[in-house]
C-alpha cells in the first residue's frame, strides 16, 4: 500500500514536470488560447454552481412553506 502511494506521487510529480516542461515550450498565442479555455472552464463552473445555488434555494423555500403550512 506504502509502495503504491509513492508510485502515485511520483506519477504526479512527473506529470507535473511534464506540464511546466510543455507550458514553458509554448508560443504566446499557445499560452493564450490555454488561459482562454481555463478562463471559459472557470466561467463554466461559475455559472453551474451559481444554477445549482439558485435551485436549492428555491427548493428550500418550498419545504418552509409546505411545512409552515
Amino acid at each position: 500500500m506504502k509502495n503504491s502511494k509513492g508510485l502515485l506521487a511520483l506519477l504526479g510529480l512527473a506529470a507535473g514536470a511534464f506540464g511546466f516542461w510543455k507550458y514553458k515550450n509554448m508560443t504566446p498565442e499557445e499560452k493564450a488560447k490555454l488561459k482562454e479555455r481555463a478562463n471559459n472552464a472557470g466561467k463554466k463552473i461559475k455559472e453551474t454552481y451559481d444554477d445549482v445555488e439558485g435551485q436549492l434555494s428555491e427548493k428550500i423555500d418550498k419545504l418552509k412553506d409546505s411545512v409552515s403550512n
